[in-house]
Parts: structure tokens; C-alpha cells; sequence
């Protein structure tokens, strides 16, 4: 990483790690030894946004938006293919019973996320599957999956290591993050959506000091 991009780094994982609640969240995750285990979204983006606006204490949080990735369960590699084939009927139940193991395992480790924290409102995603909800190839990673995301500044991730360092995947950087924008995703541009998060989720009300950033540039 450039010598800026570590310096933002850091950064982060010192206001994460001055985060009780976060930290917990972390370790529990941890503990499950989920393949690919971050937390990401707002866990991660508010606590910046937060620390730019010198809030005393952590914004609430709606929910804690887990992400992970285990492809052991075979899909197919994009919703078009898995349509073209539907007439099938064995294409179809492998298709089901596919999607239907995924979420199973998704709610089962939720479940056990809840037990562990229970005043958390968890929500577990599969990376290895969301790729099906917007028509894409196979996602190859979180770090992949992740840089769909709505907002460049929602694209990032966390995750504790054993010896407690906090490991950070960013696949735009940290630099929007810590300039306190909001901007389109360049990769996957989705101006109606990002305009509709922007207005419903008061971001500039919890957090005036930010700027929207509307224009794109040239896709990664």
C-alpha cells in the first residue's frame, strides 16, 4: 500500500478498536471462524464520518451488516444462466436447493452471531451468492463482492486477527472515506439508487459536514 493508504489505515483500525461495542462484534466474529468474515457498510463508514465530526459517542447503528465467503455450495455463475435453464427441472431444484443451503447456513450463523451479542442486529450475507441479485459473473472474494456496493465509501470491510490487529479490505481505498464525501460507486454506477440511499437514510442530517458527490468517473 502507498504510504497514505497506510497511514488511513491505521486510523481506522485505532477508531474501531476505541469502539467497545465494535470490538465485541468483532471478536464474536472471530470467533466463529466464518471463511472471509468481515464486518462492513455502516459499521465501518459511520464510524469515520463519526470521528470527522468529533461525535462524543458512536452514531447508532441499524444493523451490522456481516459479510463472508464460502462457494462450497455450487450456484450458477450469474441469474441469466440459471433462467435459461429453468425449464430443467433438475437445473431448477439444484438451483433451489443451492440458494436454500446458502441462506440456511446464513441464518444459522446469525443465529449464533445473536447469542453471542445479543443487543446487535445482525445481518449475514454469502457473498458467494449475492452476485445473482444484479445479473453479474460469479463473485471471486468479499473484497470483490464488496466493490459493488452502492456508495465508494460503503465498499469496505473489517475483520479482527488473532493477535488483534484490525484487517481492513477497501477495494476503492479510504481516502473518500476520510474526505467525507459521498460518492458513486465508479465500478458499478447506480445514480437512481444512490440518490434514493442518500435522501432516505438522513445522512447529511446525522452528519452535515459531508459533501455528495454525484458525478462519476471512468469505471475501474
Amino acid at each position: 500500500m502507498k504510504p497514505k493508504q497506510d497511514e488511513l489505515c491505521r486510523r481506522l483500525g485505532e477508531i474501531i478498536k476505541s469502539d467497545p461495542l465494535k470490538v465485541q462484534c468483532l471478536r464474536a466474529l472471530r470467533s466463529l471462524e466464518v471463511p472471509q468474515g468481515y464486518i462492513g457498510a455502516g459499521f465501518v463508514r459511520n464510524a469515520i464520518w463519526d470521528e470527522l465530526h468529533q461525535k462524543v459517542s458512536p452514531t447508532p447503528l441499524n444493523d451490522i451488516d456481516v459479510v463472508y465467503f464460502c462457494d462450497k455450495v455450487t450456484m450458477p455463475n450469474s441469474s441469466a444462466e440459471y433462467k435459461n435453464t429453468k425449464e430443467s427441472l433438475s437445473q431448477s431444484d439444484f438451483y433451489h436447493e443451492g440458494l436454500h443451503a446458502i441462506k440456511s447456513q446464513e441464518q444459522l450463523l446469525q443465529h449464533e452471531l445473536s447469542r453471542l451479542v445479543p443487543h446487535a442486529n445482525w445481518q449475514v450475507k454469502n457473498q458467494a451468492r449475492m452476485h445473482l441479485a444484479h445479473n453479474h459473473s460469479a463473485y471471486r472474494s468479499c473484497h470483490d463482492a464488496i466493490s459493488y456496493w452502492i456508495e465508494q465509501e460503503t465498499c469496505v470491510a473489517v475483520r479482527l486477527l488473532a493477535n488483534d490487529d484490525v484487517d481492513i479490505i477497501a477495494p476503492f481505498g479510504l481516502e473518500a472515506n476520510f474526505a467525507g464525501t459521498i460518492s458513486i460507486n465508479p465500478k458499478y454506477p447506480r445514480p437512481d439508487v444512490f440518490e434514493q440511499r442518500v435522501r432516505s437514510k438522513n445522512w447529511l442530517k446525522t452528519w452535515p459536514l459531508l459533501k455528495v458527490v454525484k458525478k462519476t468517473h471512468a469505471k475501474l
